[in-house]
């Protein structure tokens, strides 16, 4: 039943924001609209819409043949990154037209009021923070919790204890979140069926052949469900949960923006450059 939570308010669907009608169009946008027009392959989508039960949820698939992995926070690169971007139309307005195509980006892992990461983050290699092995309220803390790292094309999620106990090399990117949701195939021991909590929740599963599952429900879902898709769907042995209610997609592609709530740490797929 996740007793261990506090208790979550029912999640709302997130507003959707489409860059370009009406508005500043983003780079990212922009080259992927018109990447035809230049007679260049354009990307495949990497966002897929699934129904699964009774729940719509969207799978964003990260392949390492084709996508780079990088977490971000904030457009300031000093060592404290003082001012996170707090949404996605922020860190997606910041972004230089010379940088790598965006495939898609999601909120990455909890955070305290100012929009800092409560658990371990590193990017570029940097640590932010420090991993937590602490005990406390909310889901973050219902144990097992976890991280989702990796360096190069090779991309892992590891309990926090399995993380402390088995990595000594820092990755190019690392972030914290919790509760896991799948752990060798097994579901959370915590994680009821259908519990009562219900929100729009997103999480990060790493399948069998090394690629990520960035999966986002588009209505409010229990814990239960959105572990059974990585699980049966998805088909990732271990699956760790992002967040719920702030939860938050970028896919230019569809030109889908969420831009409903204030978020944290950014993970960001890339197009690998050609």
């Amino acid at each position: 039943m996740l007793a261990a939570c506090g208790p979550e308010p029912a999640g709302q669907p997130v507003i959707r924001t489409e860059i370009g009608s009406g508005k500043a169009e983003s780079s990212d946008q922009a080259r992927f609209r018109h990447e035809g027009d230049k007679g260049l392959a354009r990307p495949m989508p990497a966002c897929t819409n699934i129904r699964f039960e009774d729940a719509t949820l969207t799978d964003c698939i990260a392949d390492p043949a084709q996508h780079q992995i990088t977490t971000d926070l904030s457009p300031d690169s000093g060592p404290d990154m003082a001012k996170p971007y707090r949404g996605l139309a922020n860190f997606a307005a910041a972004r230089a037209p010379d940088a790598p195509l965006v495939a898609f980006a999601m909120n990455g892992g909890m955070f305290d009021a100012g929009g800092r990461p409560i658990g371990y983050y590193v990017e570029k290699g940097k640590r932010i923070k420090e991993l937590s092995r602490s005990d406390g309220p909310g889901n973050f803390h219902l144990k097992p919790n976890g991280v989702f790292y990796g360096t190069a094309g090779k991309w892992r999620i590891r309990t926090t204890e399995d993380f402390y106990a088995q990595v000594s090399d820092r990755p190019q990117f690392g972030t914290q979140s919790g509760p896991m949701l799948v752990i060798d195939g097994k579901l959370h021991p915590e994680i009821a069926q259908d519990g009562p909590s219900r929100a729009v929740r997103n999480g990060v599963g790493i399948d069998k052949q090394g690629r990520a599952h960035f999966v986002i429900s588009k209505g409010a879902v229990s814990f239960g469900k959105i572990s059974r898709f990585f699980r049966d769907v998805a088909q990732t042995p271990n699956a760790l949960y992002l967040d719920g209610n702030v939860s938050a997609l970028w896919d230019p592609a569809s030109g889908r923006i969420d831009n409903a709530s204030s978020i944290g740490p950014l993970i960001v797929v890339e197009h690998k450059r050609q």
